[in-house]
């Protein structure tokens, strides 16, 4: 080989080499972002499970409190209004890398689903009518009231006119079968064929699904609600300022009240059904560590001992 073959070969043999050495630089340099961008993300995984829990449990304890809240509300008074002090909103209060806010509200101020039934499964025609005018007012068809009847009524039958049953059901998108129960949740109601979240965004603040039938709190119904307990009232839905103005320091109306307004024929039929008191609340906690933000819905009941324990809880979604 001759002088200038064996100086060509030696240059190609160090080009070689020199692209080796780039491509192994290169591997090594992509192998280690890969290495750092998965430990970043399991980092901040581990960071997010982390805080998750941690606003899980500081949730918890809030709801604690709220129970507290009302065992002690139960102590010192027998009637439920909006003017004490379990129906303020707890603003934001700062936690370990975060803060905490909550409310209770008196799901016995609305219109309990399952009054629809009577305990033994047959339907309360009464309650029908009731939800009907509810849904007049909120300029909802109130043929609806029959159909969410016909959803957890345990029979087969569809009611008439505006009942459906599985044959109607198993037709939908996605098929699904009729609940035939009593409701755990108000919003169940959309797989009703076309309700839909427009109609169900309209009732959903004066309806609720109660594990057991329940009287309404006069103290803390809307006025749309008391409104609905009568063909003819319209009294108390029409200035719900002056009504909240009247609520700030006691129960409004009272049963003596609403007897005065619906006259004693009807007042009669209803009051078996009304009461001044509530069993059932929701404590809705909101808790954001870092940028981890976690609602917890809590349904609590309360005995009449004052005992308060969780029935129902959800996270993220009511």
């Amino acid at each position: 080989m001759s002088r200038g073959s064996r100086v060509a070969s030696r240059r190609a043999q160090r080009g070689v080499a020199l692209i080796t050495a780039v491509l192994m630089v290169a591997l090594a340099t992509i192998l280690a972002v890969n290495v750092a961008f998965r430990g970043m993300l399991d980092q901040r995984r581990a960071a997010t499970i982390f805080a998750s829990d941690q606003a899980f449990q500081i949730a918890l304890g809030a709801e604690g409190w709220a129970a507290d809240f009302l065992r002690q509300d139960k102590q010192e008074t027998q009637t439920d209004h909006l003017g004490e002090k379990w129906a303020r909103p707890l603003p934001p209060l700062p936690v370990d890398g975060g803060s905490v806010a909550g409310r209770l509200e008196d799901l016995q101020g609305r219109f309990n689903l399952n009054n629809l039934l009577f305990p033994d499964g047959t339907v309360n025609a009464e309650a029908v009518k009731q939800l009907e005018r509810i849904l007049a007012m909120l300029e909802i068809e109130p043929g609806w009231a029959t159909a969410m009847a016909d959803w957890i009524d345990g029979d087969a039958n569809p009611g008439f006119p505006d009942g459906a049953e599985d044959s109607v059901y198993t037709g939908q998108n996605p098929p699904h079968l009729a609940a035939n129960m009593p409701i755990t949740r108000a919003s169940e109601i959309m797989a009703l064929p076309e309700f839909g979240a427009e109609r169900y965004a309209k009732l959903k603040p004066y309806v609720t699904a109660l594990p057991v039938g329940t009287p309404l709190n006069v103290c803390t119904a809307s006025g749309i609600v008391l409104d609905s307990l009568s063909e003819n009232a319209r009294e108390f839905g029409l200035n719900p300022e002056d009504l909240g103005n009247r609520r700030k320091d006691a129960c409004f109306p009272t049963l003596d009240d609403l007897k005065g307004s619906l006259g004693n024929e009807a007042y009669d039929k209803l009051k078996n059904s009304l009461t001044e008191s509530s069993g059932f609340f929701r404590a809705t906690v909101w808790v954001t560590i870092g940028t981890t933000d976690f609602t917890l819905y809590s349904l609590l009941a309360r005995g009449d001992g004052g005992s308060v324990r969780p029935y129902l809880r959800s996270f993220g979604t009511e």
